[in-house]
Formats: C-alpha cells, structure tokens, sequence
C-alpha cells in the first residue's frame, strides 16, 4: 500500500505511519496545505487525512481530492464531529469516517478495506455486465451508459457490484455494510443509505429514463433495471454479461 496521511497532529502521524510502515506500506506524510493536484500526482493507493488541518477550506479540500481521485480510496480520520459534518464528507467522496481518538491498528483495516477492491482490479478482469441502459465495467471500476461514465468512486462502484450481485433479490443493509465496508454495521450508521442516494443520483444523471435501485424500507435494497416509462410496459431487466459485437 503506498498511502499519504495529511494531518498536523505530529503525534498521531508518527504512530500511524509507523504502524502502517511496520504492517508493509509506504507511508508519504504531508502537510494539510498540501494541494490535492500534488497528491494525484504521486501515484497513491490511499489517503488518510484529518480535513481541520486543512483550516477554512477543508471542505473544498477534501471534495477537490475525491474528484481528482475517484478510484482512490479516502479515509477521513479526525475529531469529534456532527452528523451533518460526517454526512457532508461521505457525499464529498470519502470512503469512510474515524474519530480520533482511535487505534492504528483499526484505521490500517480501513484503509485496506478502502483499497482491496482497487487492487483486485489489478490482477482480475472480470466479464462486464449490462442490466437496462447501464455497462458494468468491473476491470475499470466504472459504469457507463452509452460510453458516457458515471464517475462512481471505488466505494460506490463497490455498492453497485454488491447489490448487482444479488441477481435482483433483496440485500439487506448490514450485509451491504458487511461486505463493502468489511466490518459489521454500528447501531445508527446510515453510510450506506447516503451511499445508495449518491449512486441513484449518478446513476439517474447518465440513465435519467431507468430506475435500478429499489429501496425496502427497513430492510434494504435490490437492483434491478426498470424503465420508468409506464407507457413502454417492459419487464425489469435482469443483468447479464456483456455480449462482444461480432467482427
């Protein structure tokens, strides 16, 4: 893992990257004055970054950063916070949210969890999939809809592969937290309700005239291609692998 931690709490940098390094990363600790073009430029799985040490601008940072980035994976470790606040950073692009005071040895989880579906990517090119007006690219981490992307972040394209993967049937919340997040689901956690309106909402700007994610109230959701036509009557279509244009 080649990760960069952007924090100026000198303390918990040090521990961090000496954990990180001890556990086999790279670790490339910068200042939170850091420019986020200068991060993209470095060639990184992750990053770790506490966005108060990026003073008044720590919004526009940390949105600059996951825009650049959208297949690199963000972990937000910083003090105590609101709702609203954590929210705010998930809809921005970052793959989770740690409160500091934590252990290093669970933000280390985190983080590899934010990047194991990337790496996968490296090594297995998996068939792409179509269900409506969607190409499921699993080998890119990327959907399209008549070649125009949906700029998913890895954590997105993650959600949208979990709940694909359920062949239309229902997924309940806490195996969708289980197996994207990789750690059981805390009491309250809406992450992956913020999550599921921010793929809709990428989704619905590539596909506007298709519904793929159906919500059940209390339990969770299912993926199934549906034509928001009434007038066309086609039944939800079911995914499928991708079929190569013949020569």
């Amino acid at each position: 893992m080649r990760i960069a931690v952007i924090d100026e709490d000198s303390g918990f940098v040090q521990v961090l990257a000496n954990h990180l390094e001890r556990a086999g990363g790279k670790c490339h600790v910068l200042p939170g004055s850091t420019a986020a073009e200068a991060v993209a430029r470095m060639r990184l799985n992750a990053a770790v970054l506490d966005p108060a040490s990026a003073g008044l601008d720590r919004w526009g940072s940390l949105e600059r950063l996951c825009a650049l980035l959208p297949h690199f994976g963000v972990v937000v470790c910083t003090g105590p916070s609101s709702v609203a606040d954590r929210v705010r950073g998930l809809r921005l692009g970052a793959d989770d949210w740690i409160t500091k005071p934590c252990h290093p040895a669970e933000v280390a989880a985190r983080i590899e969890v934010s990047i194991r579906g990337r790496r996968g990517g490296e090594t297995t090119a998996a068939e792409p999939l179509v269900a409506g007006e969607l190409e499921i690219r699993r080998d890119l981490f990327q959907v399209y809809a008549d070649g125009t992307s949906a700029g998913l972040t890895r954590r997105e394209f993650e959600l949208i592969e979990v709940l694909a993967g359920g062949g239309g049937t229902l997924v309940e919340r806490e195996e969708i937290y289980a197996r994207v997040w990789g750690y059981s689901m805390a009491h309250g956690d809406r992450s992956v309700d913020v999550f599921v309106g921010k793929l809709r909402h990428k989704l619905g700007r590539i596909s506007p005239g298709w519904r793929y994610i159906h919500t059940h109230f209390g339990v969770g959701y299912r993926f199934a291609a549906q034509p928001l036509d009434a007038g066309r009557r086609r039944p939800a279509a079911e995914l499928r692998p991708l079929r190569r244009k013949a020569a």
